[in-house]
């Protein structure tokens, strides 16, 4: 499933959605420490909320499909919708040489960006959504949605504007997982392929922002953990990669969240270590502001159903995961607030 989505549905997938582009305008917004984050915002007429989402560990917004999947279905909903170059990537990296810090700051971007996307126009409740890297982007965004009022006095948001937040298989524990990936017969060959498209990230920074980055650390930076380890960790004040790992994992996470979050995760996708599924199922049994859906087969981030899956799911169209997001996201607008 997440070969056959990645190679062959990422050509076609246009001709399997009968959504198109919404009218977006670009936005430059301010992230934590003022970094510039480049957006795309795209409001209804009479929007019934704002869906904010990124993608993940590497890409642009220009080539990541799988999220302009979600901008079409979403906006046809009655949605307005935000999405965004995360840190280092894209037109973000254009703007700024700051560099990925795997939610740490990402989460309080998720937070700002809703604030000015409401000076826009943009109606709460606010929802954060993401996939793979970009999930756990967006579950550090409801951390840090919870706490507004601590930090976020300069804004125009309060906390109970933020919804919660849905991801499609987050990254939830680095260490364990690019471990196994390096070890994995086929799931090292996909190490290699992010490993040299994060490469690629860094030296796009690098022409963007001339000496900003020691050329010789790009150079040896020729594994997923090499590159946090050489352009990453110092620059945040981790002494290790696996200190780093530990301080933005997303199932350490899990168990501090009390907004609403929907998690869909599938137990054979193929980039995450399979031990993780028990232990992100008792962190979800053990918060009830949690929905986990965990199916036994979708692989990574791909979920493509067949016609009699959409007959039996009621759907108008293949894309399973974002269909199952945005009914949740229904759901969660039709109950009262004092109720969930």
């Amino acid at each position: 499933m997440t070969l056959y989505t990645a190679l062959r549905v990422a050509r076609h997938w246009e001709k399997m959605i009968a959504q198109t582009e919404p009218p977006y305008q670009e936005r430059i917004f301010a992230g934590a420490g003022r970094v510039p984050i480049f957006g795309r915002v795209a409001i209804p007429e009479k929007p019934r909320g704002t869906i904010i989402g990124t993608y993940g560990i590497t890409g642009n917004l220009d080539n990541q499909w799988f999220l302009k999947l979600l901008e079409r279905k979403a906006f046809a909903r009655g949605y307005a919708v935000v999405i965004f170059d995360w840190r280092a990537h894209g037109k973000t990296a254009e703007l700024s040489p700051t560099l990925t810090s795997d939610g740490l700051y990402e989460g309080e971007d998720f937070v700002r960006i809703a604030a000015e996307a409401k000076a826009m126009g943009c109606p709460a409740p606010f929802w954060f959504t993401g996939f793979s890297l970009g999930g756990q982007l967006a579950l550090w965004g409801i951390k840090a949605a919870q706490t507004i009022s601590t930090w976020g006095q300069d804004l125009e948001l309060i906390e109970s504007e933020i919804g919660g937040g849905a991801v499609i298989c987050p990254s939830l524990d680095s260490n364990r997982s690019l471990s196994y990936l390096v070890k994995d017969r086929w799931g090292k060959y996909l190490e290699q392929a992010i490993a040299q498209q994060l490469k690629k990230l860094a030296w796009r920074v690098h022409d963007a922002h001339p000496g900003t980055i020691d050329p010789a650390a790009i150079e040896r930076a020729n594994s997923i953990w090499g590159f946090d380890n050489e352009l990453v960790i110092e620059r945040l004040g981790f002494s290790s990669v696996e200190e780093y790992y530990d301080a933005s994992s997303g199932l350490l996470l899990l168990p501090q969240l009390k907004k609403p979050t929907l998690i869909l995760y599938a137990a054979d996708d193929p980039l995450f270590d399979p031990t993780i599924v028990p232990d992100l199922q008792a962190a979800c049994a053990g918060n009830p502001a949690i929905d986990l859906v965990l199916t036994d087969y979708g692989g990574h981030v791909g979920y493509l159903s067949s016609k009699a899956g959409q007959r039996q799911a009621n759907d108008p169209d293949g894309w399973w995961a974002w269909n199952r997001v945005l009914e949740w996201c229904d759901r969660q607008i039709s109950i009262p607030r004092d109720q969930g």
